[in-house]
């Protein structure tokens, strides 16, 4: 075991672990936020993605990503099922969106038609959301949940500030 531990260690000293590491959590950025014009509350100074957003920590992505889905998705667009909102995330131009909506209905066991509530009285459904989108971004169900939780708390504060 300690030798899988130095093994490991190196690896990450050298950057090949980082490499091995899914892109979204490589960049603390679990659905992958694509760069533009907004500059986000947690935003790492130092962008080293081209295309994606990198953040300090998991928690401020997973920020980002609450107040996108909640704030944008849900009282701007008014988007409010799995498939609505998977549409628009993830579309047929960039993604296998109908693969992409069975699979974030299946993990969060809600129809894609259902609506999924209002955010503030389903907070569970939306995280399900959110982290069922995560699983299907990163190919990985192995996720930091108390980052998740951090970052629906740092959604829910009224700090006027993206």
């Amino acid at each position: 075991m300690e030798s899988i531990r130095k093994f490991c260690r190196s690896y990450h000293e050298f950057g090949f672990l980082e490499i091995m590491l899914a892109r979204g959590l490589r960049n603390c950025n679990p659905l992958n936020i694509r760069k533009g014009r907004d500059q986000w509350q947690g935003q790492a100074d130092r962008q080293t993605d081209s295309a994606f957003v990198v953040f300090k920590s998991m928690a401020w992505g997973w920020r980002a990503a609450f107040k996108l889905l909640t704030r944008t998705y849900y009282h701007k667009y008014r988007l409010y099922t799995i498939r609505m909102i998977i549409q628009k995330w993830a579309p047929p131009h960039e993604n296998n969106t109908e693969a992409y909506i069975s699979n974030v209905s299946r993990l969060t066991g809600i129809p894609p038609d259902e609506p999924i509530g209002i955010p503030m009285e389903s907070p569970a459904r939306w995280m399900m959301l959110a982290a069922a989108m995560a699983i299907q971004e990163n190919g990985t169900s192995d996720l930091d949940y108390f980052a998740l939780l951090q970052g629906w708390t740092l959604s829910r504060e009224e700090c006027g500030e993206r």
